[in-house]
């Protein structure tokens, strides 16, 4: 699975137009990364940025977008209404999905060094990314704004975590950066059944973590309660890093919360949502909706929909499909506009390459590509498709099983195996166009020059690599579809009786897929020239189909006893 970064760099310039287009430019032109929004402010002379790509593309794209602003924008000459102290004022990078926010300050901090080293530009590392407490907040680091930065650089507490310290006419064009990491930031708003802009703040004030200010009497207008350092007392918010405010939106004749949700790990959007309709009714107000603004990741929808089932007693274990239909229909999320997962979700605009996969076909289209007198597909996906084909028939009786008339206790415990089940078949759909992309490796490296002892080395390295991998993926599939049947076992056992001959056809096609994966990895051991290491990985294979082998004739005995002559 691709790791995923999104970058969001401000940088201070919103007006000059041909200015912003550069630096749009110099990111869309590196590789491996996708700009999704270009946003200039003239009021605040800024622009911010978003693009999203693997780590390292990701880093690359950002150190060339501060290079050239450093070059392109003047900050003696930058007038704006927002907070700023360099060309490139900020830039935070957000785990979007397989990395770890601890990964995701790897890549920032680097990022930083190279800017500070490289590019001689002061750098501030802020929010996760931080080398202090003091620095985690960006308000911190970038006090006293550019004006203020020459004073800041000569003070010892506020020396750089990189770069120069010493004021100088290169600083006094580019000024300095502060490098970061946060969670994910979405914009989301709340519909309600009124035009009170008052009732709406009213709402927006229960929740937000900020809270309201505490008065004497009348919440109102009653006289504000103050501490002993003179500062007002606030009752805080039911939702912890969640700013929001009531407006009126003309277009739509309704008052929303307005909501930023800062750390979607804390507060996902899903437990904003229920939170918002609880202290709405509260006060006699209903939600009729909700509005995404921008984009979200798969993950937030995906836990939104198992959220939402949860509380229904249902079996999540559901396609990721449905899992965004149900929190979509569920937040109202298409009250106001069609939301389409395929322009909302940041995973989903990133996969450019779906068209071409062989998991995306019909049914029809795979079967008469296979059939054609290519050999790719082959036996390797197809022995994949038969492994995914009996997980999901697994995953379907747990499913029958979690919503069984007079079962409703057992309703988790199904659901739980619906979505192991489901994690092995889509690993295994993976492997569909892993086993294809493995064959044309070999291919390749087949067809690479062997003119010069240099090129023939490098040509037999190739295909011995290539050939490894195309014993490792079938290898990978056998583990798979074996691990899978667990879920088989468990349904013909335990789960819907009326589905038992399902979960008997589930092991025969896992059984199927171990068998079939086997014979690949036997035919390229073949051209592997470490023989040891070709006797170790057919070794395992052959553990993996023995055991595949028991399993299913236990399954097949229960199976057999559950549905009778």
């Amino acid at each position: 699975m691709k790791q995923l970064i999104e970058c969001v760099p401000n940088f201070s310039e919103g007006r000059n137009q041909q200015v912003i287009e550069k630096i749009a430019e110099v990111i869309q032109q590196t590789e491996g990364v996708k700009l999704l929004n270009v946003d200039p402010g003239k009021a605040t002379n800024r622009t911010v940025y978003t693009f999203v790509g693997e780590p390292e593309a990701v880093s690359e794209a950002a150190f060339r977008a501060i290079h050239l602003a450093g070059k392109l924008i003047d900050m003696k000459n930058h007038q704006g209404e927002h907070p700023r102290f360099g060309a490139c004022d900020v830039c935070p990078f957000i785990p979007i999905a397989n990395i770890s926010m601890e990964e995701t300050v790897e890549w920032a901090r680097k990022l930083a060094e190279r800017v500070g080293n490289e590019l001689q530009v002061p750098v501030y590392c802020y929010e996760f990314a931080s080398f202090s407490e003091e620095r985690r907040s960006l308000a911190n680091c970038r006090s006293g704004e550019y004006e203020g930065l020459k004073k800041k650089l000569e003070s010892l507490e506020w020396k750089p975590d990189f770069g120069p310290n010493q004021w100088n006419d290169h600083i006094a064009v580019t000024g300095a950066t502060a490098i970061g990491a946060r969670n994910f930031l979405i914009a989301y708003n709340v519909n309600l059944n009124t035009t009170s802009v008052r009732r709406a703040n009213s709402v927006a004030f229960d929740v937000r973590e900020a809270g309201r200010v505490l008065r004497e009497g009348d919440p109102v207008t009653g006289k504000i309660v103050v501490d002993k350092n003179g500062e007002p007392v606030r009752v805080p918010g039911t939702l912890k890093k969640v700013r929001a405010i009531g407006w009126f939106i003309e277009e739509y004749g309704i008052a929303q919360i307005s909501m930023n949700l800062t750390d979607i790990a804390v507060t996902p959007v899903h437990v904003a949502f229920d939170e918002v309709c609880e202290k709405a009714r509260e006060r006699g107000l209903r939600v009729t909706g909700s509005e995404l603004i921008g984009l979200i990741p798969l993950e937030a929808m995906l836990e939104a929909g198992r959220y939402f089932l949860r509380k229904q007693q249902r079996s999540t274990g559901v396609s990721d499909a449905e899992l965004i239909r149900i929190a979509v229909k569920s937040m109202g999320l298409d009250e106001l506009a069609p939301f389409d997962p395929q322009k909302r979700i940041i995973e989903y605009m990133l996969d450019e390459s779906s068209k071409k996969k062989l998991v995306d076909r019909t049914l029809r289209d795979l079967t008469e590509e296979t059939a054609s007198e290519s050999p790719a597909p082959g036996g390797g996906s197809v022995s994949a498709v038969a492994g995914a084909l009996g997980a999901a028939l697994g995953t379907m009786v747990a499913n029958l099983s979690a919503h069984k008339r007079g079962w409703d206790s057992r309703w988790e415990e199904f659901s739980d195996w619906a979505e192991k089940g489901k994690s092995y078949y889509n690993a295994l759909l993976q492997c569909v166009d892993e086993d294809t992309d493995a064959f044309s490796k070999i291919m390749d490296a087949f067809g690479l020059p062997k003119n010069t002892t240099e090129e023939k080395l490098h040509r037999k390295t190739a295909i011995q690599n290539a050939t490894l991998h195309a014993m490792m993926v079938p290898l990978k599939v056998m583990q798979l579809a074996y691990d899978s049947m667990e879920v088989m076992l468990a349904m013909a056992r335990d789960g819907n009786p009326n589905s038992a001959s399902d979960a008997g056809v589930g092991a025969l096609c896992a059984r199927m897929a171990v068998r079939g994966a086997w014979l690949n990895v036997r035919i390229n051991a073949s051209g592997l020239d470490n023989k040891e290491q070709s006797e170790e990985i057919l070794a395992e294979a052959a553990a993996i189909a023995a055991k595949a082998e028991i399993i299913e004739k236990e399954i097949l005995v229960i199976v057999d006893d559950k549905i009778g002559e």
